[in-house]
């Protein structure tokens, strides 16, 4: 048997051809992967972005998914499942883009309220003209005395 990956519209047209004769869900470290047999073909679902073998880490997430896709009949091998795995499972890459979202959001929350804090300021404020005239006369008088 053949194994290679295959992305995800690779799948859905697999099924829609009814080129899929079975369907696998396998445990791996990390978590739940789909091994779909084409023949005598072994194939296994591909994560998007990496092209590395999907991993759910949750069984639920991986039944709705095969459910969405027009799969209900499967095969679970749950030789290699290590629940002691599944939970030391982190995505430290998402934990670190979540965490500077909130930053951002929160700075972003911060400057509308100085921006607000600033029209509201009940100060009398000069014209932009006014006040570029006023620092034209500061600098030349910088200038003079710079000579």
């Amino acid at each position: 048997m053949t194994t290679e990956t295959i992305d995800h519209s690779t799948l859905a047209r697999l099924i829609e051809n009814g080129s899929v004769s079975s369907t696998n869900i396998v445990a791996q470290p990390g978590g739940w992967s789909i091994q779909i047999l084409q023949g005598r073909k072994e194939c296994s679902l591909a994560a998007q972005r990496s092209g590395q073998v999907r991993l759910f880490k949750r069984l639920e997430t991986l039944v709705s998914y095969l459910r969405g896709m027009g799969i209900s009949h499967f095969n679970v091998d749950a030789s290699s499942y290590d629940p002691q795995q599944l939970k030391t499972y982190a995505r430290p890459d998402r934990a670190e883009a979540m965490k500077q979202a909130h930053e951002a959001a929160a700075y972003e929350e911060w400057f509308k309220r100085q921006v607000q804090l600033s029209i509201d300021d009940p100060r009398p404020s000069i014209s932009d003209e006014d006040s570029r005239r006023i620092f034209a006369a500061k600098r030349d008088a910088l200038r003079q005395r710079a000579r």
